[in-house]
């Protein structure tokens, strides 16, 4: 029987550059998306289902989440916030959506249990998440040690960060070794048709794309 993974998939170049390493390893691919109420989450949804169609997966899940909007608390999900556009400050931003990861791991769980799968793959990076708590390693390796303690015995299942401690250009570089499609891929917080250029996830998107020396094929705004 070949082996399964849950890969994560946001949409973005580091979810999409997790799950092809989790193919390159041999993994049959479970795909998995969640809306939950982001001001691009069609567009997202788009990009995940061509990346999906890319890893050609076993299995796809589209999961809804609607209790982020009655949280709110982030400008991700909440529109009287305004995207921070001034570039990336110290401390954790507004864009942080309380226990986002922990709530998708939890749930990613579940599924690769369902699946007898033995990892998930999800693309947090430590160094530009922008000080998202839930983007540590530490804090993923103590989620892991909780899932196998809360699922049944026989079940074994290691939560992979492939990308955790790269660069953002190392992982565009990466990614295009990989033969990634990255032109399917959207980072922008706020625009669904260009991206804006101006938010944190674009500045470290295109701050990755000009380090590695590559040209990023997605549509900003002039």
């Amino acid at each position: 029987m070949r082996k399964k993974a849950v890969c994560i998939i946001s949409g973005g170049m580091d979810s999409a550059l997790s799950a092809k390493i989790a193919k390159e390893d041999g993994y049959d691919i479970v795909a998995l998306h969640f809306n939950y109420g982001q001001r691009t989450e069609k567009k997202e949804l788009e990009a995940f289902r061509k990346i999906a169609n890319y890893l050609d997966d076993i299995k796809r899940y589209e999961i809804e989440l609607d209790f982020f909007k009655q949280i709110g608390a982030s400008a991700l999900i909440d529109n009287n916030l305004a995207v921070p556009t001034g570039g990336i400050e110290d401390g954790i931003p507004i864009t942080y959506v309380p226990f986002r990861n922990g709530i998708f791991l939890s749930i990613a769980s579940a599924i690769a249990e369902k699946h007898n799968a033995e990892a998930i793959f999800i693309g947090v990076v430590e160094e530009d998440s922008s000080g998202y708590p839930d983007c540590r390693d530490k804090y993923i390796l103590a989620m892991q040690k909780a899932i196998n303690l809360g699922t049944k015995d026989k079940t074994k299942i290691e939560i992979k960060m492939p990308l955790v401690h790269l660069k953002k250009e190392q992982i565009v570089q990466k990614s295009l070794d990989l033969g990634v499609p990255l032109e399917y891929t959207w980072s922008c917080y706020q625009n669904e048709d260009r991206a804006c250029g101006v938010c944190d996830s674009c500045r470290l998107r295109l701050k990755g794309f000009k380090k590695a020396g590559k040209i990023d094929l997605i549509k900003y705004m002039e």
